[in-house]
């Protein structure tokens, strides 16, 4: 069953060609998540930054399972391995492996003055084209800027600013003062809420 074809593209996506980028790197080097729908945690979505901020890596991972009630049967299987490489504040290049419910997916490509909306790098809100990390296709957004609010995070709530991505990809994001990622929401197939709550 596809409750989630379109958390085929949770840790897809992204950019425009800009002269530089400006993203910003946590200071600890990693930013977690766990994963709920229905109030339920279904998975879990980690960044690993490595590097310095001339020349880094960022390892992203992502695995969730939606279960059937009492059988405990997975109905949904996403699972993604990157690798994203930066140079000069430009994505460099991108790995990926994906099983999206059993089909599989691989792309190994430059960054082609994209930037790769994984969603961590708080740049893709001024973008308008984002490149699908999955099968490496462009998509075209709209950013909406819906301001300033709290969200939660893992043992309480956190100021952060808020956008909505529409367009081939939709996509609520939250970006703390530091320009990292705070929260994540979006409407899955079925109709039900997919929410990243920060550890």
């Amino acid at each position: 069953m596809r409750f989630f074809k379109k958390i085929a593209t949770v840790t897809v996506a992204a950019a425009i060609a800009l002269p530089a980028f400006a993203s910003t790197l946590p200071a600890n080097g990693r930013i977690q998540f766990d994963v709920f729908r229905k109030g339920k945690d279904i998975g879990d979505l980690s960044y690993e930054f490595s590097g310095t901020p001339e020349a880094y890596s960022v390892k992203i991972s992502t695995d969730i399972a939606v279960k059937v009630p009492l059988v405990r049967f997975n109905a949904y299987v996403f699972k993604q391995n990157s690798v994203e490489k930066w140079s000069g504040g430009k994505l460099a290049s991108i790995q990926s492996a994906t099983n999206d419910d059993g089909d599989d997916h691989k792309i190994s490509q430059s960054g082609k003055g994209l930037l790769p909306a994984s969603l961590w790098n708080d740049d893709i809100v001024k973008s308008r084209k984002l490149l699908n990390t999955i099968d490496g296709r462009v998509m075209n957004v709209r950013v909406t800027d819906l301001g300033v609010q709290a969200v939660p995070v893992r043992g309480g709530q956190l100021s952060a600013h808020h956008y909505r991505i529409s367009g081939d990809l939709e996509r609520d994001v939250w970006y703390d003062n530091q320009g990292n990622l705070a929260h994540v929401s979006f409407t899955a197939d079925d109709g039900s809420t997919v929410t990243y709550v920060r550890k």
